[in-house]
């Protein structure tokens, strides 16, 4: 049987196989449980846990990664990250959803060393070369990003899912969490949004060719400028925005730090037709359970496109970095994130002292 392929027009290349996408109830980061649900069920997660001295970032702050001190020169940073389907094409899927998991090591200013594949497929539904083209599209990117895929865990499941545990090293010097950032900082953001509205395009067979490309460039990605980026002491907070969207990402980096995140939505790259896309209806349900979650604490100025609300709360699957740093340092990050091929990084706001919230103008 030939394996699944994906085009916007064509999501399948045979009759026979279903699209991998209507195997799934959500797709990509989209997935993520309702940031005001999830802060419900972590609410005593921390209650008589075992925390000891050398946890530099557990959960308090809604961070990437957990790191782990090893001893003076090395930390090691571990994650984990999978979901189910955005695209059709089962490779593609495999790429974008290693992609993804990789990229909260490089948010924490580390290296990935290895990873281990988990992988749940529904194995009566999906041929083996299919579900092969998922994990030989993962094993891609980890040989890009110079590691191997060293183990994992396979079960039979009624949806498909993929993703990795990924572990990386940093210097204990180099972490860079999501809770540090100093009022005065610039925040630049490595990749446009959109992503999550391409995705709801596409379920809908209203994605063409050339933002489909755009699609999987974008989620394919790797950020690798953010072992670069901490070795720079102007830089001092970094996240990567996904499921929760810019304005969920951005919150937490405000309440971590206990300031305001302020983004000039003008200056806030996005993905090609991603505005019209949004007002033509295609918008995950996601966006709107995260603005349920956390819209009382966005500050929005009057007079912003109709769209704006629905974009910033855009689940981002495999997102960009965003970087809070020094004004002295803008031009080194960007010029980072230029050499890594990050062609539409670009400064998005700033960093104020005040009410922890995201004030958008």
């Amino acid at each position: 049987m030939t394996t699944a392929t994906s085009t916007p027009a064509s999501p399948t290349a045979s009759p026979a196989l279903p699209r991998l996408t209507s195997l799934s109830h959500g797709g990509g980061c989209g997935c993520k449980i309702a940031p005001g649900v999830l802060s419900e069920i972590l609410k005593s997660s921390g209650a008589n846990a075992v925390i000891p001295p050398e946890l530099m970032v557990g959960i308090e702050t809604a961070d990437d990664a957990a790191v782990y001190r090893l001893n003076d020169s090395q930390a090691l940073v571990a994650t984990t990250d999978f979901f189910m389907p955005i695209v059709d094409d089962p490779y593609e899927f495999g790429r974008i959803a290693a992609t993804n998991a990789l990229s909260d090591v490089y948010a924490m200013g580390g290296k990935p060393i290895m990873a281990l594949a988990l992988v749940a497929m529904p194995v009566n539904q999906l041929p083996l070369d299919v579900i092969g083209a998922i994990v030989r599209g993962g094993q891609d990117v980890c040989r890009a990003a110079g590691i191997p895929i060293a183990g994992g865990h396979t079960i039979d499941s009624v949806e498909p899912i993929y993703g990795l545990v990924a572990m990386g090293l940093v210097h204990p010097d180099r972490v860079r969490r999501n809770a540090q950032a100093r009022a005065g900082d610039v925040l630049v953001l490595g990749k446009p949004l959109g992503v999550g509205v391409y995705s709801a395009a596409l379920k809908k067979l209203q994605l063409d060719d050339a933002g489909y490309r755009e699609m999987i460039a974008n989620t394919t990605r790797l950020n690798t400028p953010g072992p670069l980026l901490a070795e720079l002491p102007g830089v001092h907070a970094m996240t990567d925005v996904t499921g929760f969207g810019l304005a969920g990402h951005g919150l937490e980096m405000a309440r971590g730090a206990g300031r305001q995140v302020v983004v000039e939505w003008s200056r806030v790259p996005l993905l090609p037709g991603v505005q019209q896309l949004a007002q033509d209806g295609h918008v995950t349900g996601a966006s709107g359970r995260n603005w349920a979650a956390y819209g009382a604490e966005v500050r929005m100025a009057e007079g912003l496109p109709a769209t704006t609300r629905n974009l910033l709360t855009d689940p981002q699957t495999s997102g960009g970095l965003l970087v809070s740093c020094a004004p002295q340092s803008v031009q080194e990050v960007l010029e980072i994130f230029g050499r890594e091929g990050f062609a539409s990084a670009a400064v998005v706001g700033r960093v104020e002292d005040g009410e922890p919230v995201l004030r958008v103008e």
